[in-house]
């Protein structure tokens, strides 16, 4: 007697089954997804180009550095000479949407991996799964729960770049010298206090760096979304690709790149004092070695007199 078993067919009878009985539940999730993505791009969209340059511009500016500065400003003037401003704002909204969405639960996930073993070990597997499965496979059961637009494509993106905020988050506090928690326990603070005041604060370094990698695999998702209706610069790049028009992907691309420079640049300097810091700190040393070096001119005039 032969033994088959169909594992397409099953994934097809579960989504079936979804769809019969979590109607509700699913349109309620579209909905909050979409109220978020529509406030965000809204609220991106409200300020004046020139406003939102010179905020990225003063943002580069105090966290990275005068010279990424500059590079953020051009390359900005770059994206909205090409035309693609709107497309870039709608890309940057489905990002932060994905990002803000992923860390609620990614990094939850990543302290509860941290405190469990059986957690982890259940996890681990699903995050694999996340991480390995072709990105288009994602794109069609949030296309046949959510249908098209931005919801599924913003759904597509979480999953995809979700894993590495939980796995890093776990990673970062598991590494978290067993002295810092000894003192903390000594001090008589409780779990909760143990994890907000000590472990969590000690485990930033590698939280920021899995929020890093997810922004990052967010925007590498947007032109991948674009084919259930995601829109943005995704959608641009796209239809160079239909149209078989090499400048139109070239530029779309382009401002992807830059978006995506901008992004990782800031990202990575939270984790870490801030650029107008350290030029402080700079000039108040050369301040002191000048008044130093006054003083000793000063002493030596007053001895020679």
């Amino acid at each position: 007697m032969d033994f088959e078993f169909d594992i397409g067919a099953g994934a097809n009878a579960a989504v079936d089954y979804i769809l019969d009985n979590f109607s509700p539940a699913l349109d309620a999730i579209s909905s909050g997804i979409e109220f978020v993505a529509e406030s965000i791009e809204a609220g991106l969209l409200w300020a004046p180009i020139w406003a939102f340059v010179a905020i990225l511009v003063v943002l580069s500016l105090w966290r990275v550095g005068w010279k990424f500065a500059i590079f953020t400003g051009v390359a900005l003037l770059l994206v909205v000479h090409m035309e693609l401003w709107e497309q870039m704002i709608e890309t940057l909204a489905l990002v932060i949407a994905a990002t803000i969405i992923a860390i609620f639960i990614g990094i939850p996930l990543g302290i509860a991996m941290a405190k469990s073993r059986w957690t982890a070990t259940a996890l681990r597997p699903v995050l694999d799964l996340m991480q390995t499965m072709p990105a288009f496979v994602y794109l069609i059961p949030a296309a046949m729960f959510f249908g098209l637009g931005a919801v599924p494509g913003t759904i597509a993106t979480v999953i995809f770049s979700m894993p590495p905020v939980v796995r890093l988050t776990n990673l970062g506090i598991r590494q978290v010298q067993s002295e810092f928690i000894e003192a903390g326990l000594a001090f008589g603070c409780t779990d909760r206090q143990l994890l907000a005041k000590v472990q969590f604060p000690l485990a930033l370094p590698s939280i920021m760096a899995g929020v890093n990698q997810t922004i990052m695999l967010a925007l590498s998702m947007v032109v991948i979304a674009s084919m259930i209706g995601a829109g943005g610069l995704g959608n641009t790049v796209l239809t160079g690709i239909q149209r078989l028009d090499v400048g139109l992907g070239f530029e779309g691309g382009l401002a992807v790149v830059v978006l995506a420079i901008i992004l990782d640049r800031i990202t990575q300097s939270l984790d870490r004092p801030s650029a107008f810091g350290s030029l402080k700190t700079l000039f108040s040393r050369g301040r002191a070695a000048t008044g130093g070096v006054e003083g000793d001119i000063g002493t030596g005039a007053r001895a020679g007199s």
